[in-house]
């Protein structure tokens, strides 16, 4: 079996998580996290899109990781991020990364909003 390396271009990958932290860069970030196309952005979570929107040109799909388990998103919030050309997708914290990091070693516009389980 042949071994590629992943190499990623621009933004850093998810290295690791767990209660209450993500390990980015190799760098313990603790509590909610934005990964945005121009790095990692201190966030205080939902209702908090403001990141979000700033950035919302610069790429397509955000990744929201609501926590261990996957919460619905307040209808308001989906709007105002569709209204400005994002993508929304809902999912639990452990498969956002995971999704984050397979789109970002694609090359892909992609930014997530991760709230540690």
């Amino acid at each position: 079996m042949r071994v590629t390396e992943v190499r990623y271009e621009g933004a850093p990958p998810v290295e690791g998580y767990g209660p209450g932290f993500f390990r980015i860069a190799a760098q313990i970030h603790r509590g909610p996290l934005a990964l945005m196309p121009s790095g990692v952005v201190p966030w205080t979570g939902l209702p908090d899109i403001a990141p979000f929107l700033a950035e919302a040109g610069r790429f397509d799909v955000l990744f929201l990781g609501m926590g261990a388990e996957i919460r619905p998103l307040d209808p308001a919030i989906r709007a105002a991020l569709e209204a400005a050309g994002v993508g929304v997708e809902i999912m639990a914290t452990p498969p956002a990364c995971r999704t984050y990091n397979v789109l970002l070693s694609e090359g892909r516009r992609i930014a997530a909003g991760l709230i540690p389980v």
